[in-house]
């Protein structure tokens, strides 16, 4: 079984278990605090006016290090940023996984990638992935300035590992930023998301 058949797979039974609390489309944003790889805490909230993008990261996945390595989510990152668009990456690994980066060392590797989100979150507990309903990394949401959620999938429209496909992807970030900047509903505002499922912590 290949790899992203094993990942679907699995994102499809997080999909049937998280359905019922996942955040919804057209519905208010949860609200959170998080600490940032500093240790300062971010609040959703601290951002009300702004669009803001929620980036699930792990840098152990296949599928986050194809869109880091070649350098499609830092560009991502800064078109958004340079539009005024607030970026949070957020990384919900629990701390027992071997994918589990220390904030230091998870920073230094967004940085080596020319990466620049607006903060660098740590979720370790879990509470507010769960709270989204994100199921893999990477999986995107947009927030409009009225605290709504306005989108929730995939960055893209090819569900694969392979960095050659991101040109002949639909970037639905890009697409649904431009959107909503511009005022207009979004064209594609649920999509699936794909990549490896998070490893959160289990409940005690």
């Amino acid at each position: 079984m290949t790899l992203l058949r094993r990942t679907l797979i699995a994102t499809a039974a997080l999909i049937a278990l998280g359905a019922q609390a996942a955040a919804t489309v057209g519905q208010p944003a949860p609200d959170f605090a998080l600490k940032d790889t500093s240790g300062k805490t971010v609040r959703l909230s601290d951002f009300k006016g702004k669009h803001v993008v929620l980036e699930w990261t792990n840098p152990g996945c296949p599928f986050v290090k194809k869109h880091y390595d070649s350098g499609n989510m830092p560009a991502t990152q800064k078109d958004a940023i340079d539009k005024g668009v607030v970026w949070l990456s957020i990384n919900s690994t629990e701390k027992a996984s071997n994918d589990y980066m220390e904030p230091a060392r998870l920073l230094a590797w967004k940085t080596e990638r020319k990466s620049a989100p607006t903060a660098v979150l740590m979720d370790e507990e879990g509470t507010v992935g769960k709270s989204y309903g994100a199921r893999t990394t990477p999986h995107l949401y947009i927030v409009n300035p009225q605290g709504q959620l306005i989108y929730a999938g995939g960055i893209d429209s090819i569900p694969s590992a392979r960095a050659s496909d991101i040109e002949k992807a639909i970037n639905y970030v890009k697409v649904g930023l431009a959107e909503a900047l511009a005022g207009k509903p979004l064209s594609a505002a649920t999509t699936q998301p794909y990549g490896c499922s998070i490893k959160y912590k289990s409940p005690a």
